[in-house]
């Protein structure tokens, strides 16, 4: 099973993320970090947090790094025509000397802040989906892997005719279904099946529990030291994900990065 590990996106400071990726890189243990695609995130107090461009930050950590990958979780088809989308990830394929992992989405009801607030359409599922769609025969069959992000019928049945998929969060049972069924509608071709969400570690359980309270971490967030952050995403691999990809709850922290990569990484080999 491979590791990712999402970059801290969602703030101002641009040289964190990449001292992120480089110390990701450094660890040997991560295979790949990926970017989200946010204009801005709206905070559970209401205020306005800044957002850095994904594909610029993966330009630059593409620089700044070797070996790593460098993936989209993912990039949203409403924001830009596909040919456009297309060309992004051809351009950040040649910088990165063949490291992309081209993560497309359609975008769901917490992007509709970000569209209404720059006058673009938000639109149903179905023009959504639609969307989608377009992106993926725009970028499907070039010299990047393409992964869809999503988790409704409609969203993995375009899914099906790409290179992966990615689900963020969801019960374990649920995941686990769903990537049976994707995994029987592609058959023995390679496809690429992921899974992602969010920790909070620390050196021991004990503390990790501690930084948790402290933080007011969500349920649904995985709390834990080293041992017990493996056993959680073991059973993700158990379910059916050839990759898991994990965000820190505190993403300005950089130690959470080495934390994943040295002491997480060995115990999912």
């Amino acid at each position: 099973m491979k590791l990712g590990f999402t970059l801290p996106t969602l703030q101002v400071d641009t040289e964190l993320p990449l001292h992120v990726a480089r110390t990701a890189e450094a660890t040997g243990g991560i295979d790949a970090v990926f970017a989200f695609d946010h204009l801005f995130r709206v905070s559970a107090d209401g205020r306005e947090r800044p957002a850095l461009d994904g594909f610029s930050v993966l330009a630059a950590a593409a620089v700044a790094t070797q070996r790593i990958g460098l993936g989209t979780l993912v990039a949203r088809s409403t924001l830009r025509p596909p040919a456009v989308l297309a060309n992004m990830f051809a351009t950040l394929q040649r910088i990165s000397g063949g490291r992309v992992i081209a993560g497309i989405g359609s975008g769901d009801s917490e992007s509709r802040a970000e569209m209404d607030a720059f006058g673009l359409p938000f639109g149903d599922e179905a023009a959504r989906v639609a969307s989608l769609d377009a992106s993926v025969t725009a970028t499907i069959g070039r010299d990047y892997p393409v992964w869809i992000g999503g988790h409704s019928t409609a969203v993995r049945a375009l899914a099906a005719r790409t290179d992966g998929w990615n689900r963020w969060g969801g019960r374990l049972d649920e995941f686990a279904t769903q990537a049976r069924e994707l995994r029987t509608q592609v058959g023995e071709r390679a496809f690429a099946i992921s899974w992602g969400g969010v920790v909070c570690i620390d050196e021991t359980d004990v503390a990790a529990k501690a930084k948790a309270e402290r933080l007011g971490v969500g349920p649904t967030t995985i709390v834990g030291g080293p041992e017990r952050v493996a056993e959680q995403l073991r059973a993700y691999g158990d379910a059916g994900a050839d990759w898991v990809i994990v965000g820190a709850f505190n993403a300005s922290d950089p130690e959470n990065v080495a934390l994943i990569g040295e002491r997480v990484a060995p115990l999912l080999a």
